[in-house]
């Protein structure tokens, strides 16, 4: 089970990545970020399979997408120096919150 949840961790890692080099794109006009999008996607879209072996769909895709959506947040608040309104705070509070109980679910059934 252990296992499972270092390939989904290695399957959002790709994935914050593939997203970062999209912004750094430009639209595309970039070439090296262009092409990182498809490796860094291709293998996060290669790992996540594994990681669904030992992981319900439900719980890995809620992690992954929110994971995704919290830390990609971060990041273009830090890097990209996107504006952190209250509303995107609380926001991400209720990602994570959502994800939490997600995973809660099971467990509390």
């Amino acid at each position: 089970m252990i296992t499972g949840y270092l390939y989904l961790a290695a399957a959002i890692f790709f994935e914050i990545c593939g997203s970062i080099c999209m912004k750094l794109s430009e639209g595309y006009a970039n070439i090296l970020p262009t092409v990182l999008i498809f490796v860094f996607y291709g293998i996060s879209f290669g790992i996540f399979p594994i990681a669904l072996k030992t992981i319900d769909v439900s719980i890995a895709y809620a992690i992954w997408s929110g994971v995704g959506t919290v830390a990609i947040t971060i990041i273009g608040i830090f890097y990209f120096k996107e504006t952190a309104t209250a509303i995107k705070m609380v926001s991400i509070f209720v990602v994570m919150l959502g994800v939490a109980g997600l995973n809660l679910s099971d467990k509390l059934a």
